[in-house]
């Protein structure tokens, strides 16, 4: 029966779109691309536009239109806020100027909404003012089909009934399948009852068939149509259509209907797989912006104590914004909430970094004004001749500078050796009147070749156990306890005591930066340019301490954010361990110079 074929078509092709309804409108599904507005005037033009034809305009451009004009009333009042903090005011006092196009723009907005609501009510009593016709025709085509009359008689005034019913638009949407069932119940056993003539039925089954056939064939081409969507919409048409034709012969009504319904699945299939890859990609860009958010709302913001830190880390987020403009469009719903949470994250980020070097500037101005004390205080010294007083105090302000922290690079230096350089005057002023040293280093020579002579004992007795090691090392550090000794004999001590450590080294397998240990210690004075070189050591441990940071973030991040080989991530891995032993053979070396500083004191 005919009723099987339009019910078909209701329930398993198009459940949404039917006859008496208009296609429901799908967003975000045609991908427009709408003219981009750059100021607020230019998209209350758009909407001054739109607003004289209201009922007949694009939601989505409206909606478009709306965050468009917030995102840019946004930006002017962040702006302001912005020049108010940078001339001296705090940002907890800034209050924003009323926009003077917030008026005009909501008064427009408000036009466009009462316009739309009182077309959706009209389209609503209009639907409903239809349900009551459509419901009266039934009930005529039910007398009708069940009338005793000259069916000659009636045939017209049935058809007439068909004509009226097709013209009648829209009803409610939970009416029109009750609808439909009906209308063709009664129009199938109107038929039945009227039992026309095999000619006139013959004549109108081959007319529906030709008609049926070539919506079959307009439904058919569509498969090959490029834009899926307007494929799909010109479907929804050609079932309209197809529910309004008459029945065909019984014979052939499965099969015309089975065409029909294999090129809708065609159609149908291949706007679902353009929707669900537009989902797809839009999901995928919603994951890489998420994991863009997620690595700049995870900076460490309490590890970052010097300035390279921030350089470093202000490189980052440039390359994630850098990286967030390749990616396109997420979901619409999350498109503008992703955004914002990353322009929040870098927002906080330069808010950070404007505080931290703002308190540096204010801590290094203090730190330098406690040095320039420390120099003043170690001026008025260093013409003492109280020599075991005055070394004692110098020696406290000495550590007193390093608990100090750091000044700015300009004046660093200049501080520095004004310090230093009152300190050193007077402990060579103190070395020259307590100068009875000449005995003390003819008895330091006379230890250190003994030490000397301990080393050639054991190369010559050949063991190379844990506690020959240790005996080694022990002699290593009475060496380097011991003074200085005649200037002439120096360079020959330190040549034959070094040749031996460095053999006795490669036969106990004694680390190489235990061997560097060894020649710096032996090489220290006990007091010319002691802080000076503290001071380059302290500054290369703070660059390897910073190589090491970067290195490490350089690792956390390729493994977060590339597809790169292991090979690379190796050799980062050895140069942080390379880097780490420098550090450690660092800090020994300046664990040696303030031993020395302390036997000087």
């Amino acid at each position: 029966m005919e009723v099987n074929e339009t019910n078909r078509s209701l329930t398993e092709v198009i459940p949404e779109a039917t006859p008496e309804t208009s296609v429901p409108t799908i967003e975000s599904s045609e991908n427009i691309t709408y003219a981009p507005k750059q100021t607020q005037q230019e998209v209350i033009e758009r909407l001054s536009e739109i607003n004289e034809n209201a009922c007949n305009a694009d939601k989505q451009e409206i909606d478009l239109l709306k965050q468009t004009f917030y995102k840019l009333h946004k930006a002017e009042q962040e702006a302001a806020k912005k020049k108010f903090i940078e001339a001296g005011g705090n940002a907890d006092d800034f209050t924003p100027t009323p926009d003077p196009l917030e008026g005009a723009f909501k008064d427009v907005m408000n036009s466009i909404k009462e316009k739309r609501s009182a077309m959706a009510a009209e389209l609503e009593q209009e639907k409903e003012a239809n349900l009551k016709k459509k419901l009266e025709i039934l009930e005529k085509m039910k007398a009708l089909a069940e009338t005793t009359e000259d069916t000659g008689k009636i045939y017209n005034e049935f058809k007439q009934l068909q004509q009226e019913w097709n013209e009648i638009k829209q009803v409610p949407v939970g009416k029109v399948t009750e609808l439909w069932k009906s209308y063709q119940l009664y129009t199938e056993k109107f038929y039945d009852m009227v039992k026309l003539n095999n000619e006139f039925r013959e004549y109108d089954f081959r007319k529906n068939l030709e008609l049926k056939q070539h919506l079959c064939e307009a439904a058919e081409k569509l498969a090959d149509e490029p834009d899926v969507v307007s494929a799909f919409h010109q479907l929804q048409k050609l079932h309209q259509e197809f529910r309004s034709i008459g029945p065909v012969a019984k014979d052939l009504r499965e099969s015309v209907w089975a065409r029909f319904k294999a090129a809708s699945t065609v159609v149908n299939r291949r706007h679902q797989q353009h929707f669900e890859m537009l989902k797809e990609k839009e999901q995928n860009n919603l994951d890489q912006k998420t994991v863009i958010c997620e690595i700049a709302e995870a900076m460490e913001y309490d590890t970052f104590k010097t300035f390279q830190d921030w350089e470093d880390k202000t490189q980052e987020i440039l390359a994630l914004q850098a990286k967030w403009k390749t990616i396109g469009y997420a979901p619409q719903k999350m498109n503008v909430k992703i955004f914002e949470r990353f322009r929040a994250a870098c927002d906080e980020f330069f808010r950070r970094k404007a505080a931290f070097f703002k308190s540096v500037k204010e801590s290094m101005a203090a730190n330098l004004e406690k040095k320039k004390a420390l120099c003043e205080k170690a001026e008025s010294l260093k013409d003492s001749t109280d020599w075991k007083a005055t070394a004692e105090i110098l020696t406290k302000l000495q550590k007193e500078w390093k608990t100090i922290g750091p000044v700015a690079k300009k004046h660093s230096d200049a501080v520095w050796k004004r310090f230093i350089g009152a300190c050193d005057y007077f402990f060579a002023q103190k070395n020259k009147a307590t100068n009875s040293q000449r005995s003390v280093e003819l008895e330091n020579m006379a230890k250190k070749e003994e030490i000397i002579k301990q080393l050639a004992a054991i190369d010559a007795a050949g063991t190379t156990d844990n506690a020959t090691a240790q005996q080694v090392k022990d002699l290593m550090k009475d060496w380097n306890a011991i003074g200085h000794v005649p200037f002439k004999e120096k360079d020959r001590m330190y040549n034959e005591f070094h040749g031996m450590i460095d053999k006795l080294f490669d036969k106990l397998n004694i680390s190489a930066s235990e061997k560097k240990l060894s020649n710096f210690k032996s090489g220290l004075s006990k007091a010319d340019n002691l802080y000076r070189d503290r001071e380059k050591l302290v500054r290369t441990y703070e660059g390897l301490k910073n190589d090491i940071h970067t290195y490490e973030n350089n690792l956390g991040f390729l493994s977060a954010s590339s597809k790169k080989g292991n090979t690379l991530v190796i050799e980062i891995n050895r140069k942080i361990e390379r880097l780490r032993s420098d550090m450690e053979l660092v800090l020994k070396k300046i664990a040696a110079i303030d031993e020395k500083i302390e036997e000087s004191a």
